[in-house]
């Protein structure tokens, strides 16, 4: 089974903001395959939606915590899954740290990255987080950066804002909103073509191409 989280801040303030792309990925996915309405989970404080891609579980993640703490919805989702895997007589330490290195390795992330231009996707493993600050919640979390992370570029044409912080809290311009909605697409085709042929295509698909 694979956990794709989508990072952003929860509530209508937030819902159309740069910030929050990847929640606009994760309904892109939902909408493309047919996944059930999302339903808030509060033991997991996150909106979640199950389906299969590919004849792959698949757990479509909205936390609903703010970005900076982010991890701690996709950390007890990583654990709780990892305690379900094995039998009752197999909950040892070792066993079960066995089991979270397996779902932490289908992990997958998608949040917006304000190094690479508007639109554009980049798909990465055990990279750190340049300053995001829901990757660094996840990361943190976790304990480790070896997961799979699908970034999707809000850079503007002027080059990075130098207030970042407030830029990625404003809402696209009439011009970036037929931009990333393209790009929106190409982040659930990417999820659809790792579960098909692996990540390496996925990644010489999307990164080389530069889509």
């Amino acid at each position: 089974m694979f956990l794709v989280v989508g990072l952003g801040n929860p509530g209508k303030k937030y819902e159309d903001t740069r910030h929050n792309i990847g929640v606009k990925a994760i309904d892109e996915i939902a909408a493309n395959f047919q996944f059930p309405i999302f339903n808030f989970q509060s033991i997991f404080n996150a909106k979640i939606s199950k389906g299969t891609i590919n004849n792959q579980e698949i757990t479509l993640v909205k936390p609903q915590t703010f970005m900076n703490k982010s991890g701690i919805a996709v950390k007890k989702l990583i654990k709780n899954r990892a305690s379900a895997c094995g039998s009752e007589g197999e909950k040892e330490d070792k066993v079960l740290f066995d089991y979270l290195k397996l779902e932490i390795g289908n992990l997958v992330v998608i949040n917006d990255d304000i190094d690479l231009p508007v639109g554009k996707i980049r798909i990465a493993k055990n990279r750190g987080a340049a300053g995001h600050k829901g990757v660094e919640s996840v990361i943190k979390e976790l304990g480790t950066k070896n997961f799979i992370r699908i970034r999707i570029g809000i850079k503007p044409k002027f080059g990075k804002p130098k207030s970042p912080e407030k830029f990625v809290l404003q809402k696209f311009n009439k011009e970036e909103r037929e931009i990333i909605k393209e790009a929106t697409k190409n982040a659930a085709e990417a999820v659809e073509l790792f579960l098909e042929k692996g990540l390496e295509k996925a990644m010489s698909e999307f990164n080389r191409l530069g889509k």
